[in-house]
């Protein structure tokens, strides 16, 4: 069967996913692998219709797509995601209708899950039938036991694709609302209480929802306030994958276009930072996600922490659950407080009204008081992730990582508390025995309230 690949690495052929799709393909000669570059060459596949047209073309003809691409800041890369606004704009979604599709993603795992839910979705919403997806942790096949596990998962795609079996959609259609926010004037106007307020915006479309609402915010406020559209940035490109930026933080796009000084000067000055910006498929659109990848080079330093970080999107937000744990994700591994999320998607605009000056209300009481919420799972598995990563196989690559974790106790593994170690050994010994087990157990609903007596006191 013709297998079209769509490579998402903007390193092209030396990338790591593709090693994974090359081993398959040496594995199944019988089938035919067809690979288009779509990162590498997404500036080509923008400006030159033959070629746009030839990838299109490749897949009409196929029995599958293959998603192949690395996890790029919780998504795949802005490159990629670029591409896929190019088929709904060039008007060859049909190409992918009744096709199936595969995702196969290299990472740290660091929210690979999101990644490949938003691809899943994508599949769904150009009729596709989505049979699987493998996610792989980049040096994987280095191993014999991943070499089996990635054969195997390509036996059970092949098999299904070729019994034509069904597949259940997953993701049903989004439904947006006909709805023009016309916004009312603020009663009075907040005080800023001297903090430095940022919007980012991608607007699009002036007089739109967005632009409406990023006014209204502004409006809010007695004090200044400022607006930054990304699409106005002069930024030439996305990330290139080429970690240059690991060991100093330098990146390779530096002097080469406008973003890094942007960056180091709007948004690492800002108290309290606010993303806007209008959903494009199943997220935000690819100039956002470039912003977000171009963002790496801070590499994985959380350095937006401390700050009041708040998001306003027009579009269906809350039938998107990816984007919005995506969006949360971002803010909890960098260590900042999530504000709110203010939307289009309902109310009217007297509602929609209201949230923005209660927003804008929070914003500031939270700066002021420096609040930062507890992370979740979303903050607290992300930053362990990046902390093993970098203090193990990543280490040489990242070295500014290192440097940082080390300074700022992010290697806080718990088998360097000695007196943790020490405890343990000592009840894992009396576990042993019957009598004491039974003690132990018996005594432990309440042995885990001790620590709290001396804050809370005795419980009655």
């Amino acid at each position: 069967m013709k297998i079209t690949v769509l490579n998402g690495s903007p390193k092209g052929k030396a990338s790591v996913t593709m090693q994974y799709v090359r081993y398959i393909q040496q594995n199944h000669p019988e089938h035919e692998f067809v690979v288009h570059n779509i990162s590498y060459e997404i500036k080509k596949l923008e400006k030159n219709t033959a070629a746009f047209d030839a990838v299109i073309a490749d897949i009409k003809t196929s029995r599958a797509v293959l998603w192949a691409t690395p996890v790029y800041v919780c998504l795949v890369p802005s490159q990629y995601k670029r591409f896929i606004e190019l088929v709904h704009d060039k008007k060859a979604a049909r190409a992918f209708a009744g096709k199936y599709a595969v995702s196969l993603t290299t990472s740290i795992h660091f929210f690979d899950n999101t990644a490949h839910e938003y691809l899943n979705a994508i599949s769904d919403d150009l009729g596709m039938k989505f049979a699987g997806s493998y996610s792989a942790d980049m040096f994987d096949l280095v191993h014999r036991l991943h070499q089996a596990k990635v054969l195997q998962f390509a036996e059970d795609i092949f098999t299904v694709i070729e019994e034509k079996r069904p597949v259940a959609k997953k993701y049903l259609s989004l439904k947006t609302r006909a709805f023009a926010y016309v916004p009312s004037k603020p009663a009075g106007k907040i005080d800023t209480a001297g903090k430095n307020i940022v919007v980012c915006t991608d607007v699009s479309k002036k007089g739109g929802n967005l632009d409406k609402m990023v006014s209204r915010f502004r409006d809010a406020f007695g004090g200044h306030v400022d607006v930054f559209n990304i699409r106005d940035i002069n930024i030439k490109g996305g990330c290139l994958g080429c970690i240059k930026c690991g060991y100093d933080n330098v990146c390779a796009w530096t002097g080469k276009d406008d973003f890094i000084d942007f960056f180091n000067s709007r948004i690492i000055c800002a108290d309290i930072l606010i993303l806007a910006g209008e959903i494009r498929d199943r997220y935000l659109s690819w100039q956002w996600k470039q912003f977000f990848d171009r963002s790496f080079f801070n590499t994985h330093r959380p350095v937006l922490k401390g700050k009041q970080i708040g998001f306003i999107v027009s579009g269906p937000l809350g039938q998107i659950p990816n984007l919005r744990q995506i969006l949360e994700a971002y803010t909890q591994w960098h260590q900042a407080n999530l504000i709110d999320f203010v939307i289009d998607e309902t109310g009217t605009s007297r509602e929609i009204d209201a949230r923005i000056d209660s927003f804008a209300k929070r914003a500031v009481e939270y700066a002021s008081r420096g609040y930062l919420r507890p992370a979740t799972f979303l903050g607290v598995g992300g930053t362990k992730i990046f902390r093993d990563d970098v203090y193990g196989k990543l280490r040489f690559a990242f070295l500014s990582d290192h440097a940082y974790y080390k300074k700022h106790g992010v290697y806080d593994f718990p088998h360097k508390n000695y007196k943790m170690r020490l405890t343990n050994a000592m009840f894992t010994l009396m576990m042993r025995i019957p009598k004491f087990r039974k003690k132990i157990i018996g005594g432990m609903k309440y042995g885990m309230l001790q620590p709290f007596k001396r804050i809370v006191g005795e419980w009655r």
